[in-house]
């Protein structure tokens, strides 16, 4: 079957990824979620559409001028296709999005909660912002005069600016622009004004700087001000050259300068800026028809509006969105003794992160405690976990780290931990070239009565306090003897990335790694599967994950729905999948878009009876199978393979925050005669039930 009748099987992996994003506008549009919360859902819509013009659309742009058969099949369709097929979608999704903001407004008239423009404000609302403007935020502004000589000044991509058109109204013919960054990431979006009784008023810092411009520019004398908010999004990759000469983090910082130079990849700015002002603009930042030039209403940069201010009275937390102590931990005195006797399986955000920390905390102190070795991805600003790492090397343990510093857009705060890492003694490995170390491990040795006793975790989401509050994810904590064989060979191909890494991550008995094993052995148990149906046996397949867009392993499991394999996958994002009418079982996919970001990654096998059951950091996606350093731990306790094989059906379950796959992607919800169903609070209720039960 030749490149071009197979892209015809797969959905394009940026087409999908659109079609997540429009879920979490369905959350922002419905009205049964918070209102708190339909606001954050809006700034995650944003932020998530930001990011893929910064990558995925800078790709496509590359990869549209290089125009290869290699391109097109990369990417599943001719990219100027999908490009087209973007622009129509986005501004679709933007005129939603609009929609949907309006209504949020009203509802938070309801609760009397508004929005003030630099024109709406009483007179001692006036008073306060011009006292705020001198006292906060005047020192954080530069306007810059633009001309038709120079250059336009470096424009970044994460910023948010105000467009200033000038005039004088006496003598038309005499217009100046000005562009002003606003003080957004110093000082923050939002502004709470002294409001009347029962009310809550907040002016953005956009109006804020409105207010003052006649004070900010009263040196050219001009009596009339038009100013509107634009934004530009720019391309983030960078590529890491070959040059032997220079180690990875001077690439890492080059390419993090080199942002500076990425070319605007769209341009969105407010439908009412002035006509002449946008025309420069647009000329001087060198755009064109091809470009995405989007008009959108007064606000931009929404991804602000995730930390919107705490002003809702009638919002409360629900207990069924709190946290636990897993029952294991109870009654412990030390987390360590509880690792040492038996495995525990930790499912955040239900379950208290705590034990994380406690355990490396512990270790810190443990004068029997040798090394700590951990791998990180990402951290949180403040976080304990570095705290107590850097703690057990000042107790004197010998602890490594493994800091992937090409984790995107974390990369100066890696940089940042590898410093200070450094300075308190602790070994920072930087990984192997090429290849970014998304594992998720640790392991803890020490020696008690001349033995060496191992233990540590496997997990699969970031080990970070603050994202596990809200990121479902799954950690198993172990002092399996076979587990830790197999982290101690990933860190010793860690500790020589010169070497092939085939030479040091071999034989794993615990652990499928990428890019190692773990694509042959899910292709060798889609195979068993398969083989079983055909015997007339049963088959069975439970897959959940991020995303699912590797050609191979999609072209794979067609190959069982063809057979008859029952094949269930519940998958957050990108979902290239197409069901075809050659299935015998058609695949069964879903998408559950909720409160909390479902992250983990879970393989399930039916394996003629035996159940195999992993937990893995890899999405089924090339990057990861194929470029990255990732690890599944296979789940041995009968106990903790019934906990997720429940935890999978209660989502399977979900007819109130699922959506169902099919070929159009248009996001339908499960919808069924049964009970509501909504999978995050029924697992809540099924992992809190534990807590009640004498272990």
């Amino acid at each position: 079957m030749s490149e071009q009748d197979m892209a015809k099987k797969f959905i394009p992996r940026d087409i999908s990824w659109l079609s997540f994003n429009a879920r979490v506008l369905q959350e922002a549009a419905d009205t049964n979620v918070p209102l708190p919360q339909r606001i954050k859902f809006l700034g995650i819509f944003s932020n998530n559409l930001d990011e893929f013009f910064r990558v995925r659309v800078a790709a496509l742009k590359r990869a549209a001028e290089i125009d290869t058969k290699e391109t097109k099949g990369y990417f599943y369709e001719d990219p100027n296709v999908i490009l087209e097929q973007i622009t129509e979608l986005v501004i679709k999704q933007q005129k939603k999005f609009d929609k949907i903001w309006q209504e949020v407004q009203k509802e938070m008239a309801k609760q009397k909660v508004f929005i003030r423009t630099a024109d709406q404000l009483s007179e001692s609302q006036l008073a306060f912002v011009t006292d705020y403007f001198d006292r906060e935020v005047e020192s954080s502004i530069i306007p810059l005069i633009l001309d038709e000589v120079r250059p336009l000044p470096y424009l970044r991509d994460k910023s948010l600016y105000l467009g200033v058109a000038m005039y004088k109204k006496d003598w038309q013919y005499q217009t100046k622009f000005a562009i002003i960054e606003l003080p957004s990431r110093q000082l923050g979006r939002f502004v709470i004004l002294p409001s009347p009784k029962g009310e809550k008023h907040i002016i953005l810092i956009e109006d804020v700087v409105k207010v003052n411009l006649p004070y900010i520019f009263s040196y050219f004398g001009f009596d009339e001000f038009v100013a509107n908010t634009f934004k530009i999004t720019k391309d983030a990759e960078f590529d890491l050259d070959n040059d032997v000469n220079t180690t990875l983090v001077e690439k890492i910082s080059k390419g993090i300068k080199n942002r500076r130079k990425g070319k605007p990849t769209r341009f969105v700015f407010d439908k009412d800026m002035d006509q002449m002002l946008l025309e420069f603009l647009i000329r001087k930042l060198h755009l064109s028809k091809r470009d995405s030039i989007i008009p959108g209403q007064k606000i931009h940069n929404f991804k602000h509006f995730m930390d919107f201010p705490d002003v809702f009275k009638s919002y409360h937390k629900p207990f069924e969105r709190t946290s636990f102590e897993h029952p294991d931990f109870s009654n412990a005195e030390r987390v360590t003794d509880i690792i040492l006797q038996k495995d525990v399986l930790l499912s955040f955000p239900y379950h208290q992160f705590r034990p994380m920390i406690d355990l490396l905390r512990e270790a810190a102190m443990d004068p029997d405690v040798k090394t700590i070795k951990i791998t990180i991805y990402r951290m949180a600003t403040n976080s304990k976990i570095a705290n107590a790492l850097v703690n057990a090397a000042r107790n004197g343990k010998e602890v490594t780290v493994m800091l992937e510093l090409r984790a995107r857009f974390d990369e100066e705060h890696n940089m940042d931990w590898k410093e200070r890492f450094e300075m308190e003694g602790v070994k920072v490995l930087v990984g192997i070239p090429n290849k970014k170390v998304h594992a998720k491990l640790c392991i803890i040795k020490k020696r008690v009565n001349n033995r060496t006793i191992q233990y540590g975790f496997v997990s699969t989401g970031n080990i970070n306090e603050k994202t596990a509050r809200i990121y479902g994810d799954h950690c198993l904590m172990t002092s399996n003897k076979s587990v830790m064989a197999d982290i101690n060979k990933i860190f010793a191909a860690l500790q020589k990335p010169k070497l092939p890494l085939e030479n040091s991550i071999k034989n794993c008995k615990s652990l499928l790694t990428c890019p190692i094993d773990m694509r042959q052995q899910i292709m060798l148990f889609i195979d068993q599967e398969i083989q079983e149906v055909k015997a007339g046996k049963k088959g069975h397949i439970i897959l959940k994950i991020n995303s699912l867009s590797d050609k191979d392993c999609i072209k794979k499991l067609y190959e069982a729905a063809t057979a008859g394999v029952k094949i269930e996958l519940i998958v957050r994002g990108i979902y290239c999948a197409i069901n075809q009418k050659k299935f015998v079982e058609p695949l069964h996919g879903i998408s559950i878009v909720d409160e909390y970001l479902e992250h983990a990654r879970v393989f399930y096998f039916y394996h003629g009876g035996k159940e195999l059951t992993y937990i893995s950091s890899a999405d089924l996606m090339t990057r990861n199978l194929d470029y990255r350093i990732e690890a599944a731990v296979k789940i041995n306790s009968r106990k903790l393979k019934t906990e997720l094989k429940d935890l999978l059906q209660l989502q399977l379950k979900d007819n109130v925050k699922a959506r169902i796959f099919n070929n159009l992607q248009n996001n339908e919800y499960v919808s069924n005669k049964k009970p509501d169903f909504r999978s995050q609070i029924e697992i809540f209720k099924y992992l809190f039930e534990k807590t009640q039960v004498p272990a």
